[in-house]
């Protein structure tokens, strides 16, 4: 079972892949308050699948060679076509996203180079968490819109664009962190195989 491709993580991972282009369509024809909360709850559900793809594989042990590639290509997916969306909508600063997503881009070559060579490189738990901020980003900024709420006489308001920015901050310190651990790693694989 564990050599299948065709397994439930496997497909909910590929359904992320596919949600991406749900979420340019509604950052593209409709920005607005209502779509934009829209689309977080797109991005948000998209996300969810992250977490429960590996906690099946892991469950059912369906954890596969294919799914170890896919599951962090379709996070790199999912949070770029966001935040290229959100450049035009002048929601995140340009040099930001073109680090983040020129990052994703190494990584992953560096990820198909180390398969052809016969060797793979999973996601350290740092880089999870860089996934984690990146996705706890990208929500505040989709929702952009500042909110309030009234609980008990207290009102609360929430810069929903302010707080995404902020953590998109953090995210992108660990991004460039774990990009550089990823090509040591991969340089040290090639070099020892190669002695």
């Amino acid at each position: 079972m564990g050599n299948s491709i065709l397994t439930v993580p496997n497909i909910l991972t590929i359904a992320r892949i596919i949600i991406a282009p749900v979420l340019f369509i509604l950052l593209l024809y409709a920005p607005g308050r209502l779509m934009s909360f829209c689309a977080a709850l797109v991005f948000i559900i998209a996300s969810v699948t992250d977490f429960l793809d590996g906690y099946l594989a892991r469950r059912m042990n369906q954890v596969t060679s294919l799914g170890k590639f896919l599951d962090p290509l379709a996070d790199k997916v999912l949070v770029g076509v966001s935040l290229i969306m959100m450049i035009p909508l002048d929601r995140v600063p340009q040099w930001i996203v073109a680090l983040i997503v020129g990052r994703e881009i190494l990584v992953t070559s560096l990820r198909v180079v180390a398969i052809r060579e016969g060797f793979i490189i999973e996601a350290s738990k740092l880089a999870k968490k860089k996934t984690a901020f990146q996705i706890v980003a990208v929500v505040g900024l989709l929702i952009h819109y500042p909110y309030s709420v009234t609980v008990g006489g207290l009102s609360f308001s929430v810069d929903f664009h302010a707080a995404g920015l902020a953590v998109l901050y953090i995210a992108l310190l660990i991004t460039l962190w774990t990009g550089a651990v990823y090509t040591v790693k991969f340089l040290r694989n090639v070099s020892s195989m190669s002695l």
